[in-house]
């Protein structure tokens, strides 16, 4: 017969989580995603199904939870390969160099963060996909960036800021369209009713990075912006006709393609432009002469599948110019993979269910019961490592809590965003953090406190509950 767990067992496999993620940040630092970290999730998986074990549930039970945990995971997975492969043929077509060669002549050093921030939102915005923009105009942006000599985690910040913006607030995004399904609202009144909280916050954003631009100490490393763009002619075929590339993509994305699609079209037009734009970059890469056609295809693939390096001849700005291919990828996906064992096992046990109902006993208030649907969301990104179950669980939970405080459906479903979707980016082994550790080649906790925008958006959310700001309740004809 089973058992419902109680709360100290509920709480013991996260506890020893947590004691394992720190020892292996104390011990490996910035390397803990070689496999210190997933093995601490499959650990504390197992200890987790010892417990449920102890309770009376079936290993078939949580295998099965297991099984449906991933493949909730499997989009996010094929869309870290196809990442993979278009940062390899975007490297060797040209592209991400193009990008930074003629960002380098646009963006001046001071408002360069402030820059990155808003041209990540108007392309997530625009797009609905804060890992597309990411992987593309962000990759660019971190170029540019590091060639000014900005610090690599504060360009990451700027980018995952602005790119989180616009995901969140963009009607083609999947976590926006999920969040008011789950609370009972419709689209554009949860988009709405998110501006009061989301403008703050992303208003503090800006000013955070102007201040930051205004009194940063560039030092563009050994070589100044003239000898870095000399670097890059030298090596590849520098012309706007590159620019179609991700034109082409923006457009596909616009045409509310699927994410998959779009970026394996991505792909395939990077290694044409590969094959059209950088003849000496394919007969370097594959070491074939004799055959241009073997040598592109030799090339193309290599540059999906594996790791491609570049040598220019300013050793500063050379690790611009790497890509490690869907294979660079696999550490990232064998993290995701083992977090979501951890999460589903949780979940079948119950475990996860007890934790957040004995917060729900605690609630007092309005601005309680939104801090805590706001805290559980964070607490399933930590745990459940995913941003759709932060939306999904929590937003099932509370559903009926709000209602009976007579709180609007647009307060849960702003509050589950505002938790939930920014904040997946803040935990190294939530998909969202692996994700974007991987493509910008930057730790989770070395960009983490300067993702301004990620961080403040559940405290105003707060501030607001409190304050009794824009909290909107039914009238009593309403109801």
């Amino acid at each position: 017969m089973k058992k419902k767990p109680s709360l100290i067992q509920a709480l013991i496999p996260i506890v020893f989580l947590i004691i394992l993620l720190a020892a292996n940040v104390y011990i490996w630092g910035d390397a803990t995603l070689d496999g210190s970290n997933q093995l601490a999730l499959l650990t504390a998986g197992a200890l987790a199904a010892a417990i449920g074990g102890h309770l009376g549930y079936s290993w078939t039970e949580m295998r099965e939870q297991i099984v449906k945990t991933i493949d909730s995971a499997m989009p996010a997975i094929i869309i870290l390969l196809l990442i993979g492969a278009l940062s390899g043929t975007w490297l060797i077509s040209g592209v991400v160099p193009a990008l930074i060669y003629y960002g380098l002549d646009i963006l001046h050093p001071k408002i360069f963060l402030f820059a990155a921030v808003v041209i990540s939102g108007v392309v997530s915005l625009a797009t609905g996909s804060s890992w597309s923009t990411i992987a593309t105009i962000g990759v660019a942006l971190l170029g540019i960036g590091d060639a000014m000599g900005i610090d690599k985690p504060i360009i990451a910040g700027a980018i995952i800021s602005g790119a989180y913006f616009g995901d969140k607030m963009s009607p083609l995004s999947d976590t926006t369209n999920l969040a008011p399904a789950m609370a009972g609202t419709d689209l554009f009144t949860h988009i709405r009713y998110m501006m009061f909280t989301t403008v703050p916050s992303m208003s503090l954003t800006l000013i955070i990075f102007l201040i930051i631009g205004f009194n940063y100490n560039f030092d563009v490393q050994a070589s100044g912006v003239g000898v870095v763009q000399s670097a890059i002619a030298d090596t590849f075929h520098i012309t706007p006709w590159l620019f179609l590339v991700p034109a082409i993509l923006f457009f596909i994305i616009l045409k509310k393609v699927p994410p998959l699609p779009s970026l394996a079209a991505g792909v395939v037009l990077g290694g044409i432009f590969a094959v059209i734009f950088q003849p000496h970059i394919i007969t370097q890469l594959s070491n074939i002469d004799e055959n241009y056609l073997k040598a592109s295809y030799v090339a193309v693939m290599e540059a999906m599948y594996g790791s491609v390096s570049i040598v220019t001849k300013d050793q500063a700005i050379n690790d611009l110019f790497s890509s490690g291919g869907m294979a660079g990828m696999l550490n990232t996906i064998w993290l995701i993979l083992s977090a979501m064992i951890f999460g589903g096992i949780m979940q079948s046990t119950g475990m996860l269910v007890k934790i957040t109902q004995s917060v729900i006993k605690l609630v007092k208030s309005d601005a309680s019961l939104i801090t805590s649907t706001a805290a559980s969301s964070i607490f399933f990104n930590i745990t459940a490592s995913d941003q759709y179950i932060s939306i999904v669980v929590p937003g099932e939970m509370y559903k009926e809590a709000f209602e009976k405080r007579g709180l609007k459906p647009e307060v849960l479903s702003r509050t589950l965003e505002d938790a939930g979707t920014v904040t997946s980016v803040l935990i190294p082994w939530n998909t969202g953090g692996a994700t974007q550790a991987r493509v910008l080649g930057v730790a989770t906790g070395d960009y983490v406190m300067y993702a301004f925008f990620n961080l403040i958006s559940p405290v105003m959310t707060v501030i607001f509950a409190y304050f009794n700001i824009k909290i909107r309740r039914f009238k009593k004809i309403e109801k």
